[in-house]
């Protein structure tokens, strides 16, 4: 299982489960819904107590939607919500599909409902709204450019430098340089922007440090992270952890108000940077995998080693009771953005599996995951980023960095040319990573706009 698997849909390490955003432990999960509304004063600004919202959400604003009226017939509308949105099925009274309408649950308690209308057949839909641009609409690029004009956004995952160790995205293996994935992401980053830009792309950067994009700290969501240990059967949270390997750790303010700093709140700051400034045609969300290392300092380097990418879809049924999380996922249906995601997805995971030579991950259960796409490397996810940021995004994660292969390779560092490694000749890592990435989108818009390259 690898440490993504670990991971709940808005992501992270330990061994929690997802149950309407929070991020606990297994021994305290229940479900969210229920006592949200004690503390929705401190997720969202805009919250009140009707309100049922996911961690540091905000209040939907669903009259947004009427901008969509008539853009996407029924057939493709089910198909959506069928087979790539709502996978693992839905409370009948969140939404209600006829030939006509949908009718979308905007409150519980209010029992409110949004009425989306399908446009009768294609030939009559009205445009989409959207500031992004498929790939469809661009001009014939020319030759040897056929990312000009497109506007990429690089999301290097996690933060690393002084923060990696908070993460839990650090290991060492005795006296190693540290692997810590967030430097890993920010190097291949860089690389791939050089890359990017000689193919003409406008390269815009998400994260370009390893300092966070949010204001906040940990120490800002001390009290609602007791508010969420109380109601989740801790009723005298300790303050802080004993030592590294605390086994209950998750059960301590330290712990908790780390995560809804380093998860919440910086994600949720990068998707307003995304959405309200840098507004790219595509977002590319660059991480290394992981699977179980145990003690960091003294970790365990395993055989597996493979390759997966993510799309944003999938949503858990807790999910869906979420009202913002159910907005969100409505929004993003009628984008479209999933029609130009998975494609793209499935040739840049093409070129990197040929890069690579890594085989397809397989998620060991289905609880969070659909697979998707005609490579078997696309799976669909509800990841916090996939789903906030409003255009497509595609999600990578080569590489097991504790694999004994993965770990060689990231410790013998940058270098042109190839070098042997366990006795085979092997070019950069990072280099592979950056140079199989830019040739997928190469080859995926030459094809799209008719570019020769």
């Amino acid at each position: 299982m690898t440490n993504d698997e670990l991971m709940t849909n808005g992501g992270g390490l330990g061994m929690n489960f997802h149950y309407s955003c929070f991020v606990i432990p297994l021994a305290f999960a229940i479900r969210a819904s229920a006592f949200i509304a004690a503390f929705l004063p401190m997720l969202g600004a805009n919250a009140n107590a009707a309100d049922n919202l996911g961690v540091l959400g905000s209040k939907p604003k669903w009259d947004v939607l009427e901008n969509y009226q008539g853009t996407i017939t029924h057939d493709d509308f089910a198909y959506l919500i069928n087979d790539v949105y709502c996978t693992h099925g839905f409370a009948p009274d969140l939404i209600k599909i006829d030939n006509e309408a949908a009718q979308i649950l905007t409150n519980r308690e209010s029992h409110n409902v949004f009425t989306l209308h399908f446009a009768p057949d294609a030939n009559s839909k009205a445009r989409i709204p959207r500031l992004w641009r498929p790939a469809k609409s661009l001009p014939t690029a020319k030759l040897g450019k056929p990312l000009a004009g497109l506007h990429i956004a690089l999301d290097p995952g996690h933060l690393g430098g002084k923060w990696a160790k908070m993460e839990e995205r650090w290991f060492q293996v005795g006296d190693t340089k540290p692997v810590t994935e967030g430097d890993l992401t920010l190097r291949v980053s860089r690389m791939l922007a050089s890359r990017l830009k000689k193919l003409g792309a406008t390269v815009l950067f998400v994260r370009n440090s390893t300092q966070p994009i949010t204001s906040k700290r940990p120490g800002d969501f001390k009290e609602l992270a007791k508010k969420i240990l109380i109601k989740n059967g801790v009723p005298a949270p300790r303050p802080g952890i004993l030592d590294p390997n605390d086994s209950m750790k998750e059960q301590t303010v330290h712990w908790q108000s780390e995560m809804l700093f380093y998860r919440y709140s910086e994600i949720r700051r990068r998707a307003v940077l995304v959405n309200n400034k840098l507004h790219p045609d595509l977002v590319l969300c660059l991480h290394f995998n992981a699977e179980g290392w145990g003690d960091p300092s003294n970790p365990t380097l395993i055989d597996n080693n493979h390759l997966h990418l993510l799309v944003n879809g999938s949503y858990l049924q807790d999910e869906l009771d979420l009202d913002d999380e159910r907005f969100e996922m409505i929004r993003r249906l009628l984008s479209r953005a999933y029609d130009e995601e998975l494609a793209l997805a499935d040739t840049v995971a093409t070129s990197m599996a040929k890069a690579t030579g890594l085989p397809a991950y397989q998620y060991p259960t289905t609880l969070t995951t659909t697979k998707v796409g005609s490579t078997g490397y696309v799976y669909a996810r509800n990841l916090l980023a996939t789903r906030l940021y409003r255009c497509p995004v595609v999600y990578c994660e080569p590489y097991v960095m504790n694999s004994k292969d993965g770990f060689a390779r990231i410790q013998a560092g940058d270098y042109e040319g190839t070098k042997e490694i366990d006795g085979v000749a092997r070019k950069s890592i990072f280099r592979e990573y950056a140079d199989s990435v830019a040739e997928g989108l190469a080859e995926y818009y030459s094809k799209t706009r008719g570019a020769a390259y």
